[in-house]
């Protein structure tokens, strides 16, 4: 016969084993927890009832769409990424990363992913990188304080800074859509090669489609047009690139000036 045991016992265990990735069975557990009772082997606390069992859905990526299309402000949409439990980079990352900046910008930049700066903070480009990117802004007069809004297509910091896998960009990928539904942007920068072929759902690299403008369309069917630039951890690296990403941003100043924002 199983050792004693309370109802509340048994629930953190089969939590922690849920949290491991277990597949639970919740009708064994409760046909058990009901057979124990019964016989006396388990000892209920007073007050602490079986709970009702918290399902996980079968296919994360529906759930985030479900749940972004659910948002009808930007505020809503960051509360509802918080709380997903979908990506298997959440457990390992200190931060849920959202967005900086200014919303309703008519500039959004869309980054990687956060590194290990912005998952101490938990903004977007705090890092040596993002000082690049502000700087960069700058000479075309935009800032996240008065008219540029920053975000990522992945929200959580994989392991050694490694890029995204498919899984954990798809799973990511309704919010990141719903999030340029609601913020409507005139222009989107995409920074780097891992948000600009996630985006343009392109295997060509940054040196390919950098220096051109791209049609960008959510599954909800806005259209905005995409600059895709050189990330700016990439120039630090290599600041020889840096003349090419300075027409890029020349032709993203002319493209704002044209499309009135």
């Amino acid at each position: 016969m199983p050792a004693p045991a309370s109802i509340t016992a048994i629930n953190a265990l089969t939590d922690w084993w849920e949290e491991m990735g277990v597949d639970v069975d919740h009708a064994r557990v409760d046909a058990f927890l009901k057979a124990a009772e019964s016989t006396g082997s388990a000892a209920p606390q007073q007050n602490a009832p079986v709970r009702p069992r918290r399902r996980k859905p079968t296919n994360w990526v529906e759930e985030a769409r479900s749940q972004a299309a659910g948002c009808d402000t930007l505020n809503a949409l960051k509360a509802a990424i918080e709380s997903f439990e979908g990506s298997p980079l959440k457990a390992a990352a200190h931060s849920t990363v959202v967005y900086d900046g200014t919303p309703g910008a008519s500039l959004m930049v869309i980054g990687e992913g956060p590194g290990a700066e912005e998952d101490r903070k938990g903004l977007p480009f705090v890092g040596k990188a993002g000082q690049l990117l502000d700087r960069m802004l700058a000479a075309i007069e935009r800032t996240r304080e008065t008219n540029a809004f920053i975000t990522n297509v992945n929200y959580w910091r994989p392991p050694g800074n490694r890029n995204p896998d498919q899984e954990e960009l798809d799973v990511c990928r309704p919010f990141v859509d719903r999030m340029i539904e609601l913020n409507q942007p005139k222009l989107i920068v995409a920074a780097g090669g891992v948000p600009a072929k996630a985006l343009l759902d392109t295997q060509d690299g940054i040196m390919r489609l950098r220096g051109s403008e791209h049609v960008f369309t959510t599954a909800g069917g806005y259209s905005v047009p995409l600059i895709p630039l050189l990330h700016p951890a990439y120039l630090l690296r290599r600041p020889q690139e840096k003349s090419r990403a300075w027409r890029d941003l020349l032709l993203v100043e002319q493209r704002l000036g044209e499309l009135g924002g």
